[in-house]
This record gives structure tokens, sequence and C-alpha cells, in this order.
């Protein structure tokens, strides 16, 4: 993440995950082979396993008439899931799996064969499938018999989630090397801050640390790396010995834990890698010398470590996007010929390039993909980076909720990348996501059941197009002091996407006046495939038809269960319910009471100067600024709303409403505003103010 750009810059990417699966003969894979009156043979092989999960690879050699297209059935005799595949479209009916050609691989001669693999999930055994169709008919191995299918020795289970270098894919095999790598972790303002470790708030990295990510489900983790105060001056700029070490150290932990590794030249992008349009020679020979030593010191390393180029690679001076286009497929071509020509497990070490800025721009997409074309290296991935719809992804414009512009942002972001280099069978690794300013110390910007729902559209559509996750964690989610997770209802929704759909609704919160008759209310379910099973409060159970009633999409709540739900209708939640679902996470609802908040006049300074508000309940979800003439007032001023927590800041503690510097900055003076505070019950409240010079007086409007 490029602190420097990330708050001004709209981001939209996406990546993808991928690729032709190799067999693996040795004895640590399960493999079943069986033969087939129609004319084929299948081979099915465990790459990988780990607890929970494993990675499978299936060939299918056809023996009968030229194929212009296929599907693969099976039945896994356990209970197995598919959760991510390549090189083919997997779909799933309980143990019942399909898995069908993609476009580019619909056509199998006589006597060709056409692979795909796949991640799983398992509990209690992972035993190989005994039989496989194709095209509607068995296969038993030749153009006629019957001979009973037979099963190779079983692959060993181990409670441990850590995998070991053997069971890695082998290297030459990128699209099922990033594929095990979902879903990935960012070990994010640590070793990438300035000028240490623990110079942006994170505490020291432990192999206690590790252990529990890697124990949450993650494969890889993404070990972001500024080195600019870690090394000397020209010609040699030599890498300091303690810091390298370090980082070695945390590398080391990482690949024990079974993780699949990735470190970069994080900040080193704006430091000084930015200035190469005008500093060429010098800029070359520094990037030059750190990964030549970077080569050197883990070339004996396993190939579960891989390695990024550039973060967020951009270009001060450059005269436009087609000079840095250029430039970074300079800096990109010598970071392969740097660490090809190293040797040792470099010679065919996955290499990791990213697009300029690491955005998913078709243009940034299609100059990336020249630059794998014009390489030719079979080891290589792409990079970008998605942190969602600008607006919604800091809370500008009106951008309060996960609506359709939010939605088509990303399906447009992953359909871009997923046809760029996905479809042309080149892996592709989301490096971050997240949305900007979801932050435990700035609560209230992004509401809660929004961003669930942009959690679980997230995973579905990377999954959907087999592309690789790894999520940007500066100590937003994980709460590395204790080991917990700040809200884990947040991670339990984005590990559920990992392997299925969850059901959402319309909001998270029912919100029932505090005065006055309670009425029934409603809200719309978005399925997303799975089906209504009921709704619980704790351990308890609510009754159908006397709670609640469901009437296709749209749920009821009745004003007698709300009447029991808010209790003595004190302010705030009274409690949470939750909607189950046939699969994936429930859905949590807070039942709330409140009243419309009220505000009192009050006088200040651009400095300080805050809004006496009586939030009786309430939450606010944005304000819009105006002056009299209906023009828009204050900074972004293209659109009346302005930045929560840039431009106000609710304190719920004090009552109040914090008006920042910043907005005032851009108020015309003696110009009257009027403010208009959205809550989330649907409450509109409007203020009005002036500014004098550095004074502020405010009314209610």
């Amino acid at each position: 993440m490029n602190l420097q750009s990330i708050r001004r810059t709209r981001w939209r990417a996406g990546v993808v995950a991928g690729g032709l699966a190799a067999l693996l003969a040795t004895s640590m894979i399960t493999a079943v082979s069986a033969q087939a009156a129609a004319g084929c043979r299948v081979a099915y092989a465990v790459s990988s396993q780990w607890t929970g999960g494993f990675t499978a690879n299936v060939t299918v050699t056809n023996l009968g008439d030229p194929l212009t297209g296929w599907n693969l059935a099976w039945t896994f005799p356990s209970g197995q899931q598919v959760t991510q595949a390549w090189n083919a479209t997997v779909t799933s009916s309980g143990a019942q799996v399909t898995a069908a050609n993609m476009s580019y691989n619909g056509a199998v001669a006589t006597n060709a064969t056409v692979s795909f693999g796949f991640n799983g999930s398992w509990s209690g055994s992972n035993a190989t499938p005994t039989a496989f169709t194709l095209n509607g008919v068995t296969c038993t191995g030749g153009v006629s018999g019957t001979a009973s299918p037979t099963a190779g020795p079983s692959r060993s289970t181990s409670p441990s989630p850590s995998a070991s270098a053997s069971t890695s894919p082998q290297p030459g095999n990128p699209m099922a090397t990033v594929a095990a790598m979902q879903p990935g972790w960012n070990l994010g303002n640590t070793l990438d801050a300035i000028p240490d470790e623990t110079a942006w708030g994170n505490p020291l990295t432990t192999q206690a640390m590790l252990h529990h990510v890697r124990a949450q489900g993650y494969n890889s983790i993404r070990i972001p790396v500024t080195w600019s105060n870690h090394h000397g001056s020209a010609p040699a700029y030599t890498i300091d010995t303690a810091w390298l070490n370090r980082v070695r150290q945390i590398v080391d932990w990482s690949l024990a834990e079974g993780f699949y590794v990735l470190i970069n030249l994080h900040h080193d992008s704006w430091q000084w890698i930015n200035t190469y349009p005008t500093d060429r020679t010098n800029v070359l020979a520094r990037f030059t010398a750190v990964w030549t030593q970077l080569a050197a010191a883990f070339r004996s390393h396993s190939s579960r470590l891989t390695f990024e180029s550039i973060n967020e690679p951009q270009f001060t001076g450059a005269s436009g996007d087609e000079q840095s286009y250029q430039l970074l497929h300079e800096l990109n071509a010598e970071f392969v010929r740097v660490i090809r020509q190293s040797g040792g497990g470099n010679a065919t070490r996955l290499l990791v390039l990213p697009t300029l800025f690491t955005n998913a721009d078709q243009g940034r997409l299609d100059s990336l993909a020249a630059t794998f074309t014009a390489l030719h290296d079979p080891n290589v991935a792409a990079t970008v980076h998605f942190y969602g719809y600008w607006p919604f992804s800091t809370n500008i414009a009106g951008g309060t909720r996960y609506d359709s512009a939010v939605e088509q942002d990303l399906i447009g972001t992953f359909d871009r990348v997923h046809n760029t280099f996905v479809s042309r069978g080149i892996p592709v690794i989301i490096g971050e996501w997240a949305l900007l300013n979801w932050d435990h110390t700035r609560p209230g910007i992004i509401e809660r059941g929004e961003f669930l729902k942009f959690l679980e559209a997230v995973g579905y559509h990377a999954r959907t197009r087999r592309l690789t996750t790894m999520l940007w964690d500066a100590g937003q989610f994980l709460n590395r002091g204790d080991l917990s997770w700040r809200d884990p209802g947040v991670f339990a929704m984005m590990k559920a996407s990992w392997t299925t759909r969850s059901a959402t609704a319309s909001s998270d919160q029912v919100y029932v006046p505090r005065t006055g008759s309670i009425t029934s209310k409603a809200l719309t379910l978005n399925l997303s495939g799975t089906s209504f099973l009921g709704l619980r409060q704790g351990t308890t159970d609510l009754v159908s038809g006397t709670d609640y009633t469901v009437s296709g999409t749209t749920l009821t709540l009745t004003a007698a269960a709300l009447t029991r739900l808010v209790g003595s209708r004190a302010y705030g939640v009274n409690a949470t319910i939750a909607a189950r679902f046939s699969s994936g996470e429930p859905w949590p609802i807070s039942i709330i009471t409140y009243d419309p908040p009220t505000q009192t006049a009050a006088s200040g300074t651009t400095s300080s100067f805050a809004i006496p508000t009586q939030f009786r309940g309430d939450q606010l979800a944005t304000m819009e600024a105006r002056y009299a003439d209906g023009t828009n007032a204050g900074p972004a001023n293209w659109t009346s709303y302005k930045g929560f927590w840039d431009h106000f800041q609710p304190d719920y503690s004090a009552n109040t409403i914090l008006l920042k510097t910043a907005f005032f900055a851009e108020v015309n003076d003696g110009a009257p505003v009027t403010l208009t505070f959205h809550f989330w019950s649907g409450t509109r409240v409007t203020y009005r103010i002036t500014k004098s010079g550095t004074s502020v007086t405010g009314g209610i409007g």
C-alpha cells in the first residue's frame, strides 16, 4: 500500500489464479486410473494436503473420437468440496462434481490429454474418487473393456497446518502455485514501515503470530519490505546485515509454518524508484544491486518463496502512461534477468510483476501483458490491488452502501483481469485488498453490514474467476497484541467466502422508535443461491408466523416480536438476532431503539468546531454541505457529500459532530452553509453554519 496516494487515487484492481496442473508422480500422491468403453482414461492426483484442505490435479486422456467439448463428472466418497479450480469450470451438487472445459481447451484430439486442477476442503478423510464419466460415459481406460478402477495408496494426513516443500506444486507450474496460495494475508505496516519494523505501531513479528495466522486458514503471506533505509550508498548499495537477517528470519519462520511467502521492494517505489525518468542510471543501478543481493541471499530457499519486483510502481515526471509503461517494462525485465541469472532455486522461482500503480484499468493490464509476451518466461505471475469503488471505500460522495455501482466496479475489475491474464494461462495475485477506510481507529466510516456485503462479494467473484487474494492487514483486522480478530464476524464472513456463498440482507439494522406504537419492519434478502432457514436470538429460535414471516425475498419482523426484542426501549442496540441460511455465515440483525437526533447552536473556530448533537440511539451515515444558492460547499466540491472523518467526525461519547479544519479550509468566508446530516435510521437533520475569518457560528436549520 502506498501511503502517499491511497486516499486520492481510485484503485481498481482484481486478480486471478489458476492454471495447467502438473501431476506429481511420487509416492506422496494419491492416484486413480480407470478404463472406459467410450475411450478415456483419468489420472487423479493429490499434490498437496493440509488440515482441512488439499490441491488436486486431474488429467484426462481421450482414447476415442476427437472432442470439441467435454465435461468430467465424479462423486467424492468422503464429502469433499471443490473450493477453487483452474483450467475448468467446476460445479457441485452435494458430493457430485462436474468439471467442464474452458473456451480454450475444449478440443481434445484422439490420444491427447487435457488437464485441470483445483483446491478442495475435507474433514475426516480425503478418499480418492473411484469412478469418472466423460460426457456421460464411464471412463475405463481403453476403447473397450470394463476393468474395475484401481486406486493407488492413500496419502497420509497430518494434524499440522504446515505443508512441507515436498508437497508444493513443482517449480514451473505457476498456475498451480498461485492457486495453492489462496487465501493470502499481508504483514502490513511492519517490515515496510519507515524507518523500521515497529515505527508504524505494530509490534515485532513473532513465530506465535505467524502460527496463529496460518492456523486461521491462510496459505500464503505477503511480507512487504522497504529497503530504502537499510542499505548503503552507491555503487554497492550494500544491504544492512542485521536488516537482511531479520527479513530472512521472518521468511524462514513463515516457510516453516507452511506458508507460501512473497517479498518485495515496497515503499522504495515512491522513495526512489519513482525518480527513474530523470535519474535513470542511478535508479537502475540501485534497483539491480538490491535485487542482486536478495537473489543471492534467497537462491537456495524453498520454491514456496516468491519475489515481487515493485509495489505500486509510479514515475514522477514521466510524460504520460506510455512512457511509464516502457519504464516499468524495463524494470520488470531487469528484475527477471537478475533473478534468473543468479541460478539455484531462482532459475524457476515464481516471479510476480505488477501493473503501473498496481492498477487494473485495461491500459495497465495490456501493457503488462505485452511484457509477459516479450519476456517469454514460464514462471511469472501478474499482480494488481483492489480497494473497491472509491466513494464507497472512503465514504465520500454519498458512497455509504454496497450498491450496484460498487458491485459493477468489482465485477468489471475482476473480469478485466481474468480476461487479460487468466484466460491466457497467466496467474494473477490480488496482492492487496480491503476497503481504504475500514479501520478500527476510525470507526463508523464504513457501516458494518455494508462491509460484510463487500467481503462476501469479493470472495465469491474472486473464487469464481480463480483469483488468489491477499488481504491487506496493517492491524485493522488482526489484533497482533493478543492474536484475536478485532471483529470476529468480519473474519467469519471472509473465511466463509473462500469456499461458499453467504446470504445477506438490505440492512443489518432495524430501527424502532423509542416512543409511540411499534410496527412490523421488513428487510429484503439477497439469498445468493441459499435457502432461508430461520431466525435465532442466541440459542433460541424465533417462531415463523408469530415472530416473522418470509414471502419470496422479503423477511418481515412482526410488531409483537419487535416489542419483545426492544424490551424497555433504551436507546441503542437492545437485541441482536441472526438470519440463518442453508450455507455460509448467518446474517446479523441489530434491533435498535432511537429517537430523531437533535442539535443545538454553537460557536467555535475553524480549528475546533463541534456541533452539540444528541444522537439518541442513532448513528451518522454521511453529511452534505451546500451554499444558499444550492451549489456544493467545502472540499471535494464536485459533490455535496463530504468525506467521513476527513471533513467531519461524530463523537458519540462526547455527543458532538466535529467539523474538521480541512472542511473549513475550502468554505467561503461569510457565506452561510446548510449542512444535512444523514443518519442510518433514515432521519435527516439540517444545521446552518457561517465562517468569518477563523470564527464559526452555527445553529439548527
